[in-house]
């Protein structure tokens, strides 16, 4: 450390910081923001260079995610968008405006896709799967064909940490999924929901959901 230009070491520290918390990255200061747009324009640089995604404007992306976006199969992300660090994300995968994904998550788009709504925020750890495979109790799993129908996510929905979301679904706007659910069937607008599998709870819109 004695031997370490300290600039450079808070610098990398700040990055790795960014990249767990990258929410933070909405309220860097002035000095700050600076190099870090820079170092971010390599980032999305590197990842658009190596596979078929695109970035909007103010995106935030950590270094150690992992997104593998073939031909026909993109990775969209629109203007502000976070994603953190160790994300997974396999194309096609659609972001809206300002969609916030948390660390360690994982999203499979397959075939059909996963298009995620303006604002939504996907917490520490979901999953996300749009395939799924057949189950003829007459071939090994291994053989089994695949199917995907596609998961769509709304606008300002958040997916608490650690949910999970099956190939078909559709999550409607403003819905809210509590942590550690799996959501197997469609979800209406507004809906809060929680479990294994998930059900519903309360309307979002209901007092006691909110906060002083």
């Amino acid at each position: 450390m004695d031997q370490e230009d300290p600039l450079l070491a808070y610098r990398a520290q700040h990055k790795e910081r960014l990249a767990w918390m990258p929410y933070l990255y909405d309220s860097l200061k002035p000095q700050h923001k600076t190099w870090a747009v820079e170092w971010q324009r390599e980032v999305q640089a590197r990842f658009a260079f190596l596979e078929t995604v695109t970035f909007g404007a103010d995106c935030f992306v950590a270094p150690s995610a992992h997104l593998f976006a073939e031909p026909g199969r993109a990775i969209t992300a629109a203007d502000g968008c976070r994603i953190g660090a160790e994300v997974f994300l396999h194309g096609p995968i659609t972001l809206a405006n300002n969609v916030s994904i948390n660390p360690r998550c994982t999203l499979d788009g397959r075939a059909a896709g996963i298009t995620v709504g303006e604002g939504t925020r996907i917490a520490t750890g979901c999953y996300l799967f749009a395939f799924n495979h057949e189950l003829d109790p007459s071939r090994p799993i291994r053989d089994q064909p695949v199917h995907s129908q596609g998961i769509t996510v709304g606008a300002d929905v958040w997916l608490g940490a650690n949910a999970g979301v099956t190939d078909g679904v559709t999550i409607g706007d403003h819905a809210v999924v509590g942590m550690g659910s799996v959501v197997t069937r469609d979800v209406a607008p507004w809906a809060v929901v929680g479990g294994v599998p998930a059900r519903v709870l309360g309307d979002r819109r209901d007092k006691k959901y909110r906060r002083v």
